[in-house]
């Protein structure tokens, strides 16, 4: 039987159930049960005491979603002053031989493919909020974007001088990336054509390797944030590391004409040769005419430099292993010195862009290969540019409907026909060898020519 004290006791946390039961909650299912089977003072008051930390608790944990990212204010307007001043006004601080060392670029270049940028892509053009503020401007939008590719600077470096925030500096850079691609893809990343045959053709020629088209290498791009479930696959003993190839051909003037990237570094070099579509105009008849002598003998496929792990194609041109006698001596001493035009542009390469010379930090595989898109284009666009300061002559004008159109029939699928005999052609080991054997005797030949009129 219940006290005074009992009832009255009984009788607040009875009204106190009630004042809960009026609110809206997913436990008032439990506490009317409890109230129809009239719990004592005790249980009544446990209920109240649990339903009033419930409520502080959801009190607590809501105060913490709602609390804001710090705000910090930069002073946007005195950083583009700042940069303008130095680096593009009129007299400014820093001169063009400073400008090209910083940017890695001629001021003009950079200020075309800032405004070609601009006009493909909003994200590139001066824009205000709703409050009537600048925004970033597109000079310090590719500045930043430009600066991250050539020194592989992190991204809070860019906050002291550009003011621009973390978050910001990686959106500009993928922006930047992209738009570099998308505008400059198909000119300076294009395949050679007829026109540009003709002058690699007359360049190799005066090198003493007549239907020299350039030379071809494969390098190794560390991937520091490889998935742990891919290491096994992107990762080779010999670099003990993840790593993702890059495969090019580069002429002469360090003009990279075929870029093909994405294979993993477990693979050997054989295997990448074996999918890179670097040939794949030549098995469906598409590439352009590529007609030389030889010592005497006729030739209608070009040829690259490169090493001896390379397949015995009649593609590949590789140094003789064993110099048995002065002939086979002589053209390995040319064949090496002239295949460094793809070692010195993987260093020119590396070089401007520093990003891809060190570990890659990307998750994603898609922006590894982005990043190496944009930088050869760039590298592309700073060749054309500087071109006046090398002792070339050639100029890489992109030429329209210079290159042979394949020709298509409906009768016994000569597609197919011809795709496995020039195929064959290509991997021929015979004319290989006899195309090396040539060219010893060609190098020989010139060379004895050259010591007479000397």
């Amino acid at each position: 039987m219940l006290t005074t004290d009992d009832s009255s006791y009984s009788s607040s946390s009875s009204d106190g159930l009630s004042c809960i039961l009026e609110e809206s909650s997913d436990d008032t299912p439990i506490l009317e049960e409890f109230l129809d089977d009239e719990p004592d003072a005790q249980q009544m008051s446990f209920l109240v005491r649990l339903r009033q930390a419930t409520e502080q608790m959801r009190a607590l944990l809501s105060s913490k979603r709602r609390r804001k990212k710090r705000f910090i204010r930069r002073d946007r307007e005195e950083a583009h002053e700042r940069l303008y001043r130095e680096y593009f006004a009129e007299g400014s601080v820093y001169n063009e031989h400073h400008f090209r060392r910083k940017f890695r670029m001629r001021k003009n270049l950079f200020i075309r493919i800032m405004e070609a940028l601009g006009n493909h892509s909003e994200y590139f053009q001066l824009r205000y909020d709703a409050l009537g503020r600048r925004g970033l401007t597109p000079l310090i939008k590719c500045t930043a974007a430009m600066w991250m590719l050539a020194y592989g600077i992190s991204v809070d470096g860019l906050d002291k001088y550009l003011k621009v925030g973390e978050s910001t500096a990686l959106e500009c850079m993928k922006k930047f990336a992209r738009g570099v691609v998308t505008v400059f893809g198909e000119e300076y990343l294009r395949k050679p054509t007829q026109t540009d045959i003709d002058r690699l053709l007359e360049m190799g020629d005066a090198r003493d390797f007549p239907g020299m088209l350039g030379s071809i290498d494969c390098m190794h791009w560390e991937w520091k944030n490889c998935p742990a479930t891919w290491k096994t696959v992107f990762a080779k003993g010999f670099y003990k590391v993840p790593t993702i190839i890059l495969q090019i051909i580069a002429s002469y003037d360090l003009w990279i004409w075929h870029a093909f990237f994405g294979y993993p570094g477990s693979l050997s070099d054989i295997k990448v040769f074996d999918h890179s579509p670097a040939f794949h105009d030549l098995y469906e008849d598409r590439a352009p005419k590529c007609e030389y002598v030889v010592n005497g003998h006729k030739y209608t496929i070009g040829y690259f430099l490169s090493d001896g792990i390379c397949p015995k194609w009649s593609t590949f041109v590789k140094t003789v292993p064993l110099l048995q006698d002065s002939k086979a001596k002589l053209f390995a001493q040319h064949q090496e010195a002239v295949r460094k035009d793809v070692q010195r542009a993987f260093s020119v390469l590396q070089d401007r862009f520093t990003i891809i010379r060190g570990p890659a930090r990307f998750m994603e595989e898609d922006d590894m290969a982005l990043m190496m898109k944009a930088c050869i284009i760039l590298h592309n666009m700073i060749v054309e540019d500087e071109r006046d300061l090398y002792d070339l002559t050639l100029d890489y004008e992109h030429v329209e409907d210079s290159t042979l159109e394949p020709s298509i029939r409906l009768d016994h699928h000569p597609c197919y026909t011809t795709y496995f005999q020039r195929s064959a052609q290509v991997r021929d080991p015979e004319t290989h060898a006899r195309l090396q054997a040539d060219l010893v005797e060609e190098i020989w030949k010139r060379n004895l020519e050259q010591k007479r009129h000397g």
